[in-house]
């Protein structure tokens, strides 16, 4: 069976998760085909850590905020990124660091140094692919490498393999979503009389919104997801700054109450469509939806996908967009993709 050495670049809770499936269901892999053996961790706070046989993952799981990597045969208090990245016997680079949503580092880097070192990459970062998303994948099909990020969208559950290679013979003419879980919730903590900041102020007590919840909020957030939307599935060229980006910070108590009275419900919805000229527009913005809308009831902390096609109509997908082990799974479903590149020599 195959065996994938595997680089974790970030050991927050995105990798951790990966890494205890790693650990404790093996099977997993087995059945899809091949196993996976950590050789390299790099992380902000526990530093670098390059084993060429393998990491006991039950030991660096196991060890406490605060202590590092030093200690360890082939560690260091320092993250060594670029020489973990390019040097490290990784066949797959799993990149899941904190990124600026400004310029996508530094997981931009990450992802060229990888893929212009021969090696395959999978992430769950938006900023890579939305700012840059093109010139990396044009860069892995120089390099014949496969670069994959499902988890960018709507983390672990599936959106652009569903619809790159499950509408087959369907025209795909626009797709609207409830793409941040922490806007959804606020919005529907102000249907039970919550006053927005009190609903945020909730959302960060549950752990659904950040100390700073601006990019949920004021939907920036939400841009990078629509931009990746519109140039994956509808071949955009779009730069995030395209796509016209309003939050729902202006929205009021009384204005949520008014819609319930009117049978409508606000949601924060990210939309590319493609005009009768082929031209694709962008927006995030609050709006007032009807019952009958496919999104609608779409509740929580939960995100969703409705694709608008032509002849089934429109085809609304719905899941976590966040969570650790959600997320891992979107990474456990790219591996697999770069398994079948490399059997098969094709993106998946």
């Amino acid at each position: 069976m195959t065996t994938y050495n595997l680089a974790l670049i970030g050991f927050g809770g995105v990798n951790r998760a990966l890494a205890a499936l790693i650990r404790d269901e093996p099977h997993r892999f087995a059945a899809l085909g091949f196993e996976l053996r950590v050789v390299a961790i790099t992380d902000l706070a526990f530093g670098s850590l390059v084993q060429e046989e393998g990491i006991d993952l039950a030991t660096v799981l196991a060890m406490p905020r605060g202590a590092t990597f030093e200690g360890l045969r082939g560690g260091s208090s320092e993250p060594r990124n670029e020489e973990v990245i390019k040097y490290s016997p990784a066949d797959i680079v799993v990149e899941a660091t904190f990124t600026s949503p400004v310029d996508g580092e530094p997981a931009v880097s990450h992802v060229r140094w990888a893929l212009a070192a021969g090696k395959h990459v999978v992430t769950t970062n938006k900023g890579p692919v939305a700012l840059h998303g093109r010139e990396l994948n044009a860069l892995a099909k120089e390099t014949n490498t496969s670069f994959e990020y499902e988890g960018s969208v709507m983390s672990g559950t599936p959106v652009l393999r569903l619809a790159q290679k499950m509408f087959d013979g369907l025209e795909l003419k626009g797709v609207q979503g409830i793409l941040n879980g922490t806007s959804n919730y606020v919005l529907g903590r102000m249907e039970a009389g919550l006053r927005l900041e009190e609903a945020i102020a909730e959302a960060q007590e549950r752990g659904y919104a950040e100390a700073d919840p601006t990019a949920d909020i004021g939907g920036s957030d939400v841009r990078l997801k629509v931009a990746i939307l519109a140039n994956e599935l509808l071949g955009a060229s779009l730069h995030p700054d395209e796509v016209d980006t309003t939050g729902i910070q202006e929205i009021t108590s009384d204005q949520v109450a008014q819609a319930l009275a009117n049978g409508q419900r606000w949601k924060l919805i990210g939309e590319a469509t493609r005009g009768i000229d082929g031209k694709i527009t962008a927006s995030v913005r609050p709006a007032t939806l009807t019952a009958d809308h496919p999104l609608a009831g779409i509740s929580g902390a939960t995100n969703a996908v409705s694709f608008e096609t032509d002849l089934l109509g429109a085809v609304t997908v719905s899941g976590p967009g966040a969570g650790r082990t959600e997320t891992a799974y979107a990474l456990v479903s790219d591996i697999a993709a770069v398994d079948t590149f490399i059997k098969g020599g094709v993106r998946v």
